[in-house]
């Protein structure tokens, strides 16, 4: 943006899950760099993921009282439609008190009072939807916010079309840019033997849990290396399992991954959830994976999400009704055992990554802040 911004004020909101979360504060981490003394506020709910999270940081945090809408007639619509109209008129306040130059939503319905009270004030707006299909708020928020960032192309036909721009997910670009790779010897694997990373998000998924189980003694005798993260959550459960089946020396069992950015350029494949977030990550490096949506999302949108993956030939994918040992393990003898396809994988993951994203939504809203 070069000196366009110079002091700029950015309110930012996002919430719900981590996939709402941590692209705004990817994309806050780039404007920090960009523009040493830009001023950030970011409105959330106290009761999301996004109070504990953004308070670590360093942020500015300010709350809000709103819920989502059912999707089947309920009470409980009647008092969101009061806590959105209550939320609206606490958001101009707040929109006023900050002054920002430009307001950003990342998803999450605590973005709704958040950015209709922006646009009602004229201060430039922008959402960002991640997945490939779009969520109640930001279909609401595309009337009136001034441009919307996507992530995937399928999205477009929701929007407006004047107001879309493809830009992927800021996410993408920190693991990018992460300087030191890390190495799976403190796992107490090897490293340069083909790995897949099994992962069912940062609580576990317990179906993928259970196959794996399953798997172990399978596992156990392949030429491959297994990280198979459970989740904080399933760990200990995990463990007491274990003792009656036992893990071989190529397999490492852990509860979480801390440093997972480092981590993922050292892997070979993902097995996992189809996440926005963690699509964009795996697409940005170029990884092949192997998807198991999750059935309890709306819309279905990480199976969809997925989808795109697998008509470009970058994933393999398993619906969680059919997810078995056997298939699981025929799916990661498809990826590691064959180098030629792994590559081929490699680089449809690779076309479908955009590793700057994050600059190129601090451009857009620069060119916003300059009209």
């Amino acid at each position: 943006m070069n000196n366009r911004g110079v002091g700029m004020k950015v309110l930012v909101s996002g919430g719900g899950t981590g996939g709402h979360i941590y692209p705004a504060l990817a994309l806050i981490r780039t404007i920090k760099k960009e523009n040493p003394h830009a001023e950030f506020l970011y409105v959330g709910t106290e009761n999301g993921l996004e109070a504990n999270i953004v308070g670590k940081e360093n942020i500015a945090f300010k709350s809000i009282v709103i819920t989502g809408f059912k999707r089947s007639l309920s009470l409980e619509n009647f008092k969101t439609i009061y806590r959105f109209l209550k939320g609206v008129k606490d958001c101009k306040k707040i929109v006023k008190e900050f002054q920002p130059d430009v307001v950003i939503g990342t998803g999450g319905y605590v973005c709704g009072p958040v950015l209709f009270a922006a646009a009602k004030l004229h201060v430039p707006t922008i959402i960002h939807e991640q997945n490939s299909v779009p969520g109640l708020t930001n279909k609401f928020l595309s009337k009136y916010v001034d441009k919307i960032a996507i992530c995937f192309e399928q999205v477009k036909e929701f929007f407006p079309e004047e107001k879309v721009v493809y830009t992927g997910n800021p996410r993408a670009t920190e693991v990018v840019q992460v300087g030191n790779k890390g190495s799976l010897t403190q796992f107490e694997l090897q490293d340069g033997i083909p790995t897949a990373l099994i992962v069912g998000g940062s609580r576990g998924a317990r179906a993928i849990n259970e196959t794996v189980l399953q798997s172990l003694p399978t596992l156990a005798e392949k030429p491959y290396q297994i990280l198979y993260v459970t989740g904080e959550v399933h760990y200990e459960k995990v463990l007491k399992e274990l003792q009656s089946i036992g893990v071989s020396s190529n397999v490492k069992i852990v509860p979480f991954i801390h440093n997972m950015q480092e981590i993922l350029p050292v892997v070979d494949v993902v097995v996992g959830r189809a996440g926005a977030t963690s699509i964009a990550e795996i697409n940005a490096l170029g990884l092949p994976s192997i998807l198991i949506p999750s059935p309890y999302v709306t819309n279905n949108h990480q199976e969809k999400n997925a989808r795109v993956l697998v008509d470009h030939g970058a994933s393999l994918l398993i619906k969680e009704t059919e997810l078995r040992s056997k298939l699981l393990i025929e799916s990661l003898d498809t990826v590691l055992l064959d180098e030629q396809k792994r590559e081929k994988m490699k680089i449809a993951s690779k076309q479908l990554g955009m590793p700057n994203a994050s600059q190129v939504l601090f451009d857009l809203m620069g060119d916003l802040i300059k009209k």
